[in-house]
C-alpha cells in the first residue's frame, strides 16, 4: 500500500519518461518535462538519459523557478522498483482517472510513468495503476497535464521560489518581468 499523507497538501510527484529517443523525441520529451514542471512535479527521470535535454530544462527551471530537475536513467525498471510510493502508468487503455482520484489525492508520493513510441508490455504489469485520462488517442503531454491538474491542482499565479522572471498577466499583449530574488515566493 502506498504511503498516505495526513495533511491537505497535494502529493509529491515525480515523472518517469520511458522510451525517449534522443534523435527523434527531444521536442515532445521537452514538452513532457515542461508540463510536469508547470503543474508541480518535482523531477523527471529520463530513459534513456539525454544530457542536452536535461540541461535545457534546467535552464528553464533556473529562470522560472521551482524545484524541478531531470535525472537520466539507463534502467527504468530500477526507478519503479526503488520508488517509495504509488506508481501510476498513464495509458489510454487504463482505468478511468475518476475512479481513483480520491485515493491518489491522499498519497504522499506518486511516480507517473509516461511512455514513448513503444511502451514495453512489462510496464503495464510493473505499474501499481494503469490510468487513462481519456480512452482516445492523445499525447502523453496532454495526459500528464490533465492528470497533474486533477491530482495536484493548478498552480496559482505569481513567481515561483527562486524565479528570475515571471509573466505579468494582461488582457492583451505579452510581458515578462525580471524579478529580484527577494520578490520570488519563498
Amino acid at each position: 500500500m502506498p504511503p498516505r499523507r495526513a495533511s491537505a497538501a497535494p502529493p509529491a510527484v515525480s515523472v518517469l519518461r520511458v522510451g525517449h529517443r534522443p534523435g527523434r523525441d527531444p521536442r515532445l520529451t521537452t514538452h513532457v518535462a515542461l508540463a510536469a514542471r508547470a503543474f508541480g512535479a518535482e523531477r523527471m527521470f529520463l530513459h534513456p538519459p539525454d544530457p542536452d535535454l536535461a540541461r535545457r530544462v534546467a535552464e528553464v527551471a533556473e529562470s522560472w523557478g521551482g524545484p524541478f530537475r531531470v535525472d537520466g536513467t539507463e534502467d527504468w525498471r530500477s526507478v519503479i522498483r526503488n520508488f517509495d510510493g504509488r506508481v501510476v502508468h498513464l495509458t489510454m487503455y487504463g482505468e478511468p482517472l475518476a475512479d481513483h482520484l480520491a485515493s491518489l489525492r491522499k498519497d504522499r508520493h506518486i511516480l507517473v510513468v509516461v511512455g514513448g513510441a513503444k511502451v514495453p508490455s512489462e510496464l503495464y504489469q510493473r505499474a501499481g495503476l494503469n490510468i487513462a485520462v481519456g480512452h482516445q488517442p492523445h499525447s502523453e503531454v496532454a495526459a500528464l497535464a490533465v492528470f497533474l491538474a486533477q491530482v495536484r491542482g493548478v498552480p496559482g499565479p505569481g513567481p515561483w521560489p527562486g524565479a528570475a522572471q515571471a509573466v505579468v498577466p494582461m488582457a492583451r499583449g505579452k510581458k515578462v518581468a525580471r524579478i529580484a530574488p527577494s520578490e520570488a515566493l519563498a
